[in-house]
């Protein structure tokens, strides 16, 4: 299979990259040799490239910065997505869109669905239910992929955020009423290699199983991570000022993907596995 992978220099795009040329013909862009929001060269790359599959992991996630500047937001992760969805329906090939817990409003009382109703409640999380929607509408070969809480090798995370907090002596206060799903940038990507092999298209949360709050996750990886005696301070989400506002509860349940016999571990044992390769594991249960 012939790949596109938009947002190559990214933690998703980069291992998509480096997982799925074992067994396919992959090529990667980032906004360098590829601007998704320019439609001609959007169409003429795709043209050339003649892609079985697009996966488009190209996004502006600074969920504070899309929160300033909602316009830019929907350019991106909107209209971005669209252009790649119409070009490769104009040669017949698919696409896969990632997507973000984010277009929900957190309000459910239980793990969300793939088709539960998008409510988002912030322009991140807008941007990218305008993502998905125009990929929808645009091509009937389409994959939408939501993810939360991402977590990944060699780049700036709530992992390493904490981590780096640690060793600078700072005070830790995470708060306790948002909840979602650590995801395991390595399993998610492991998750959308099988998907692709099935050709079964639609909607699909790959997320490590399980949900906790911010302040749970970070006292599991620091318990683990050898820094047991490091308090944290408990804090709502309106002690904590933000340009953003994040949805309550957004945990996703991977119904369809079950379905198919792709499921991903629970969010603890991913977290083991990323501090074990960060050499940064001193307890694991």
């Amino acid at each position: 299979m012939r790949i596109i992978v938009t947002g190559a220099n990214g933690k998703v795009g980069s291992q998509l990259v480096a997982i799925l040329s074992k067994q396919h013909d992959v090529l990667g862009y980032d906004l360098e040799d590829l601007d998704i929001v320019n439609f001609e060269q959007v169409r003429t790359i795709v043209y050339q490239q003649q892609p079985d599959l697009v996966i488009n992991a190209a996004a502006w996630t600074d969920v504070d910065g899309c929160a300033r500047d909602p316009e830019r937001a929907v350019a991106i992760n909107g209209y971005g997505a669209q252009n790649l969805a119409i070009a490769t329906h104009e040669i017949g090939s698919a696409i896969l869109q990632i997507s973000s817990n984010e277009v929900f409003d957190g309000h459910s009382t239980r793990s969300y669905h793939e088709y539960d109703a998008m409510n988002p409640v912030n322009p991140y999380g807008y941007s990218k239910m305008v993502g998905e929607r125009s990929v929808i509408q645009a091509s009937p070969r389409h994959y939408i992929v939501r993810i939360s809480w991402l977590f990944a090798h060699g780049g700036h995370n709530f992992i390493h955020a904490i981590l780096n907090a640690v060793h600078a002596g700072k005070q830790l206060r995470v708060v306790v009423d948002e909840v979602a799903n650590p995801t395991y940038n390595d399993d998610c990507v492991e998750a959308i290699a099988q998907l692709i092999e099935t050709k079964r298209y639609g909607t699909y949360h790959f997320c490590n199983a399980g949900y906790c709050s911010r302040h749970e996750f970070a006292r599991y990886f620091l318990d683990h991570a050898g820094y047991s005696d490091i308090p944290i301070f408990k804090i709502s989400r309106h002690q904590w000022s933000r340009p953003s506002t994040p949805p309550v509860y957004t945990s996703l349940a991977n119904t369809f993907g079950k379905q198919l016999g792709i499921t991903l571990r629970p969010w603890q044992d991913a977290v083991d596995m990323f501090l074990e390769k960060e050499d940064l594991l001193t307890i694991a249960e």
